[in-house]
């Protein structure tokens, strides 16, 4: 008779972000295998914070702002109170905030570390989790595109102890499954094409900050959304999905599915090619990811195969949407190249939300940033972020030159 798993003790980094709450649902409707015992949320959502605190009753909580503190310990002795609890009833876990807040936490005791948190800054947090010999549901891609040589070093030869959140990703593991290594021959990476498929560049110029956040298939906060618009997301993924699987950059493929429904395949050598589908619906690859190698029951609702409906794929339109080649080229130059991609990209997105920036502007900038830069080859974690620095103020000298028609 074999013995029963353990509940997985998790740690939630970004537990108020979108990646967050579903993970929250997934825990809460599987108690016998999952207990959330630390959170990390934005500095603006601390009353949701402090009740996701309350409903879970972890252990640590945090912020990254460390003006929120107060603010934090304030919303959970109030809500405890709207709940109409004494002192006494329940547990007060330990807050911390400031900069080292998700670093700290990431290391908490635990079996696995989601990190949801969105931009380069969940790097240090996934450094500090597999330092401490957590197993890092991954979330944040920014953590392999910026820093995808420190965290392959960081697994120190367990690359089981990383495990991809995102959809395509996976996909890609599941898919994987159908074979050995040795027998795969390219990565396919599917995309809905974003709000704007089938769109020139001619007709981009105008695109308005609303458009662009109206994703036809997916509900993500805005950057992500506007990731998904440029189809930078792809790009990113694309280097995401070499440094998880060790395909070469050349055997990794995208190809446009506007439905949604085939998340990403695996081709083989015998010419077999693998699809994982599903509706998409983040909270499976969420479940699978807290879970693995195991599945999760009833993680979501599966496909209706009762209903007729249509599979499309369609090539990618690369000089509409040039940011997938833009990336493949950032990775195969490496070191520092992705870091500059990712961190110059964050501080576009920012300006076109701003209304400071055209929407074609936005990977031109990226492009611009990373034709001057001078790749150092084997970077430090210190080095990593320099160049982020520079990245971005490389980014904002070309902003600041950009003239937005009203």
């Amino acid at each position: 008779m074999s013995k029963p798993r353990a509940v997985r003790e998790v740690v939630l980094l970004g537990s108020t972000g979108s990646i967050g709450t579903q993970a929250i649902d997934v825990v809460q409707r599987n108690p016998d295998k999952f207990r959330v015992v630390g959170l990390l949320g934005g500095g603006s959502r601390v009353d949701l914070l402090a009740q996701q605190a309350l409903d879970l009753g972890v252990e640590v909580v945090g912020v990254a702002a460390a003006s929120a503190a107060q603010d934090l310990q304030l919303a959970f002795y109030a809500e405890a109170a709207q709940r109409g609890y004494r002192k006494g009833e329940f547990a007060v876990p330990k807050i911390l905030a400031g900069p080292e807040a998700a670093i700290e936490i990431a290391a908490w005791q635990s079996d696995v570390v989601l990190n949801g948190i969105t931009g380069s800054v969940g790097l240090a947090p996934t450094l500090s989790a597999l330092a401490a010999g957590r197993t890092v549901a991954l979330a944040n891609k920014e953590s392999l595109v910026a820093g995808g040589p420190l965290v392959l070093d960081a697994l120190g030869g367990d690359p089981d102890r990383l495990i991809p959140v995102d959809s395509e990703h996976s996909a890609l593991a599941q898919c994987l499954r159908g074979g050995r290594r040795d027998e795969v021959r390219k990565l396919v990476l599917t995309a809905s094409g974003g709000p704007f498929r089938g769109r020139t560049r001619a007709e981009l110029t105008e695109v308005t900050r609303e458009q662009a956040l109206a994703h036809p298939t997916w509900d993500m906060g805005p950057f992500v959304t506007i990731n998904s618009a440029t189809l930078m997301n792809k790009g990113l993924e694309l280097i995401e999905a070499h440094l998880f699987f060790g395909v070469p950059y050349d055997d990794i493929a995208v190809v446009v599915h506007p439905q949604s429904l085939v998340h990403s395949m695996v081709e083989f050598h015998d010419g077999s090619t693998i699809a994982q589908v599903s509706p998409p619906d983040m909270r499976l690859p969420i479940a699978l990811a807290l879970g693995w190698p195991d599945r999760v029951p009833e993680a979501q609702a599966p496909m209706d195969w009762t209903r007729a409906q249509n599979l499309t794929f369609e090539p990618l339109d690369t000089t509409a949407f040039p940011s997938v080649a833009l990336a493949r080229e950032s990775g195969k130059r490496g070191g520092t190249a992705p870091a500059v991609f990712n961190a110059a990209n964050e501080e576009v997105v920012g300006a076109f939300l701003a209304g400071k920036l055209p929407f074609v502007r936005i990977v031109d900038i990226v492009a611009e940033v990373l034709a001057a830069h001078e790749v150092i080859a084997k970077p430090t974690l210190d080095e990593v972020f320099a160049t982020e620095v520079e990245a971005r103020a490389a980014a904002t000298r070309l902003i600041e030159g950009v003239v937005v028609s009203r």
